[in-house]
Order: C-alpha cells, then structure tokens, then sequence
C-alpha cells in the first residue's frame, strides 16, 4: 500500500503577528519623537547662537546710529549725556542684582556716589534714563562699536546687544570706576574677544559732550561671580589676591563670562583714563 505523505502547512498564529506589528509601531512612532526632538533642539540653538545674534547686533548698530544723529543735530537722543549723579534703580532692578554676565553689584560700592562728582566742581547732571543707551563704547582692537545703556538687566540692556552701565559706579570720565557688563556669546555677543585686549589697548568711551579714551592696564582671567569688588570705586579683587588697585583715580572696568558658553566665572579688564576730548 503506498502511502501519501502531506506536506505540513505552517500555522499562522495571529497573536504574534500582532504583537510584532505592535513593536514595529511602537519603534517607528519612537524614532519619530526622536527625530523631532533633535529638530527642535537644533532649531533652538540656530536660534540662541545665531538668530539673537543678527537681531542684537543689527539693533545695537541702529541705536548708535541713531545717538550719533542726536548728538550731531544738538538734540537730546540717548537721555542725560554723561550722567555725572548716581543712577535710580528702576524697572523692578534691585541694585547689587546679578546679570549672567556681571558681577554682584552690591560689594564695595557705598563710596561710589561720593566719587562720581569728584574732579567736577559742584556740577551734577541729569543721571541717564533707566536702560537708556546714552554712550558709545568704541574698541579698535576688536573692531567693536555698540551703545552703553544705563543698568545692567538682561531683558532691558544686555539682551539688545549692549553694554550695560552698572548703577551706582562712576559715569564716564569721572572720578572711580566706570563699570560695564557684556554678553560674551548670543545677544550681540559685544565681549566675546575682550580676552584678547592687551596692555595699552585703547577703550574709547563717546557721549553727547565727550570723548574718553581709556588704557587697558590689567586683566583678571577668573573669577567668581561674588567678587563685586572687581567693580568698587577703587577696583580689587577679593577673591583672587594680587588683582586690582589701592589708590584711588579714573577706572574703566570691563566684565564678562569665562569661560565661553558658560556663566560659572568672571573675566575682567580694567583700564585707566587717558585722555578726554570735548566734542
């Protein structure tokens, strides 16, 4: 008797072709979100490191511009000109708060109004408006041209590409120390190369009745955002012994963030007044 052996037909279990189907859903969908996310992310940092940038810088050109046409036409653009008297805090601004690229302003600066008239008589005039730029700081070296506004607060100073006056120090060209603070990198960026000024750089400061033209002297490398000594009426580190000054004169001091792409530490430069030229 022959006997007819039939070929085994597979048995096609439902079960698991669903649960595989599942996974295969459940991966693609991952990859997805994945893919999205990273878009998202690049866009945001398209966005911090470049687009701010154009925004702030372009801006920051515009009101220069726009100070220099005040200036040349006799009008009042930029606020109170040189400012010789302490500025107000506004704007909800507490004085010796910290911007992410400054130093806390609250150390070593109870003699500083006292110090911003010296060396001018009686004359006291109008403190600039509350984030009002009202100067131009010029640095050859580093091809830099950007305004000077009142205040040190992000939303209202930094972030437009400026360089922020910190309050209660010296306004330009006065007796003590004329404070700045700048983004190092987005918003303008205005102190991302401030590292690479070197001794007797010079740093012109221009108002609507001046023009000073300061020296770099002296560079702090590092150091920690609590050192608001490094912007007192007679500049001196706390924290790293050594840096700054013991007699009082005309300081300039510059702050940033170091390193790069971080706020964990301050950068600073100082200069001294040189010269000074009426308009």
């Amino acid at each position: 008797m022959r006997v007819r052996w039939r070929a085994r037909v597979p048995v096609v279990v439902q079960g698991q072709v669903r649960r595989r189907a599942a996974a295969v859903r459940v991966l693609w969908t991952g990859a997805e979100v994945a893919v999205t996310a990273g878009l998202v992310l690049l866009l945001l940092v398209v966005h911090q490191l470049w687009w701010t940038n154009r925004q702030a810088q372009k801006a920051a050109d515009r009101t220069v511009q726009a100070l220099e046409r005040g200036w040349g036409s006799g009008g009042t653009q930029g606020g109170g000109g040189d400012g010789g008297a302490e500025s107000p805090v506004g704007d909800g601004e507490q004085e010796g708060e910290q911007d992410d690229d400054g130093v806390s302003a609250g150390a070593g600066q109870s003699s500083q109004s006292a110090g911003a008239g010296a060396g001018t008589g009686t004359r006291r005039a109008t403190a600039p408006r509350w984030d009002q730029a009202y100067a131009v700081l010029v640095i050859p070296r580093l091809g830099l041209r950007v305004p000077v506004a009142e205040g040190v607060s992000k939303a209202g100073v930094l972030n437009k590409g400026y360089a922020g006056h910190y309050p209660g120090t010296a306004q330009p060209g006065r007796a003590g120390n004329f404070a700045l603070a700048g983004h190092r990198n987005t918003h303008g960026e205005p102190f991302r190369y401030i590292n690479r000024l070197e001794r007797g750089d010079a740093v012109r400061v221009e108002t609507k009745t001046a023009v000073y033209t300061y020296v770099v002297d002296k560079t702090l490398p590092q150091t920690l955002p609590r050192d608001g000594s490094v912007i007192a009426s007679v500049p001196r580190s706390q924290v790293r012994s050594g840096y700054g000054y013991r007699e009082p004169g005309y300081y300039l001091t510059l702050t940033t963030c170091t390193p790069e792409y971080t706020s964990k530490y301050r950068l600073v430069v100082w200069g001294k007044l040189q010269a000074m030229r009426p308009r």
